[in-house]
């Protein structure tokens, strides 16, 4: 697999990652299938893994899997919530961050992590504090370099005025394009990489999910307005036009929505996650399809036509992050 760096702080990293998160959900696989999943992703040209504090157990198994090969992977952590917690509210305190450090560092297996994500940002703490105490851990050796989750413009150029962001991560895809107004534009401008979460829209650019679809109980997306089944209906026209240009690509809806993503930009780099060996293969195969100039500008003229229906989150999760 070809690699890429994030932005110009000159970490190199395969050009798809993993998002090890739903690893740890219900009805994930059990913990021996997950280490072997992790460690076939890596065999099939992976390093850049994700988790973070605030996926339950999900540390720990990264650590596990990862530790065996840990020279050859890059692995990205979070701070930002209290106790880890989500349901607990934000916490990007100096003393908070240093001792999640030191938990994830323990939970990894690893003396270093390689990239230091703040998950969401604190209105109760100033980002210059924030990167500052990032700072001092790159320093001490701890943390290698500095990232942001779902920040706003704003917010992205006081971190880095103080310390280098070497990555947004933020949610992006054909069903998600706000990033395009204002993110993109500032991430090329300070030299930030850019790493997409959901860059198939929680499953809804595979093709496999419609109106007609019945979610299960414990799925997390019953929660998400644009997952209601009326929504779900009027955003069929997407998922209509993905599959569309799969057929005539002679591949499936999933590789065009990441082949899609890959070409927008040569400092992009997504995450996928899956629970699947073959939707793992899946989504690797995807860096090997390739999408004209002509195709792209075909594709973004019928994307401007259609209009996507319903928040991606409730209101007081879209509270907890800046959404500009």
């Amino acid at each position: 697999m070809n690699t890429r760096k994030l932005g110009k702080s000159g970490l190199e990293v395969s050009e798809l990652g993993f998002g090890c998160m739903g690893l740890s959900f219900p009805n994930a696989p059990a913990k021996d299938e997950s280490i072997q999943l992790i460690r076939s992703a890596v065999e099939n040209g992976i390093t850049f893994f994700d988790t973070a504090q605030g996926y339950g157990e999900n540390e720990i198994l990264v650590g596990e899997a990862l530790k065996p090969l840990r020279n050859e992977v890059v692995i990205a952590t979070k701070f930002g919530f209290k106790d880890g917690n989500v349901k607990f509210g934000l916490d990007s305190r100096p003393e908070t961050i240093k001792a999640v450090a030191e938990a994830s560092l323990k939970r990894l297996r690893t003396d270093v992590i390689d990239l230091f994500y703040q998950h969401r940002p604190d209105p109760d703490v100033p980002i210059e504090d924030v990167a500052g105490t990032v700072k001092d851990l790159i320093q001490q050796g701890k943390v290698k370099h500095f990232g942001l989750s779902e920040a706003n413009a704003e917010t992205i150029r006081k971190a880095n005025s103080v310390l280098c962001v070497t990555a947004l991560q933020s949610e992006y895809s054909m069903f998600y394009r706000e990033p395009e107004k204002e993110i993109i534009p500032v991430l090329e401008e300070l030299g930030i990489g850019f790493v997409p979460f959901s860059p198939l829209g929680k499953g809804f650019l595979t093709g496999t999910i419609n109106a007609d679809v019945e979610l299960a109980k414990e799925d997390t997306r019953n929660m998400l307005p644009r997952f209601s089944r009326e929504n779900r209906e009027a955003n069929q026209a997407l998922v209509d036009l993905v599959v569309s240009i799969a057929t005539g690509k002679n591949a499936t809806p999933a590789q065009i929505a990441l082949s899609w993503l890959l070409a927008q930009k040569s400092f992009i780099v997504p995450i996928p996650g899956t629970s699947k060996l073959h939707r793992l293969q899946e989504n690797i195969s995807a860096t090997g399809i390739s999408l004209s100039n002509e195709e792209l500008k075909e594709i973004n003229s019928a994307l401007a036509t259609i209009k996507i229906v319903g928040e991606r989150y409730p209101a007081y999760m879209r509270d907890s992050a800046e959404r500009k």
